[in-house]
């Protein structure tokens, strides 16, 4: 599977069970730069992610009907086991998620409304 934004393509892994969404990308150690993780749901709505036992920092996407509502940069992972998890929510409906490394948002120029073409 892969997914294009901007003429650029990333790999990516499907979260499709419950188990593979609630564990996300926390199964890597390191991702390699040009992979992500989409995660599709059966409904538009306010979904919730945080980065519990996650390795190393993302940018989490939004999507609704195929184009980008809402970017999160630089979501860093907790730095202790101890601190309080922070909740990513975005302010716009969407009914798919993408997570890629951190900065690559920022240095690929994505935006609100960027068309997002996804091969499964």
């Amino acid at each position: 599977p892969s997914l294009t934004i901007n003429n650029k393509t990333f790999s990516i892994d499907v979260a499709k069970t419950e188990k593979q969404k609630e564990k996300g990308l926390s199964v890597y150690d390191k991702l390699p730069l040009e992979k992500g993780m989409i995660f599709i749901f059966d409904k538009k709505g306010y979904y919730s992610f945080w980065m519990k036992d996650m390795k190393f920092p993302i940018d989490i996407i939004y999507i609704r009907d195929n184009k980008i509502v809402d970017i999160f940069e630089n979501v860093s992972m907790p730095k202790s086991q101890n601190e309080t998890l922070t909740i990513i929510k975005s302010t716009e409906q969407a009914d798919k998620v993408l997570e890629i490394n951190a900065g690559l948002s920022q240095k690929y120029n994505f935006k609100i409304n960027d068309f997002v073409k996804i091969n499964l």
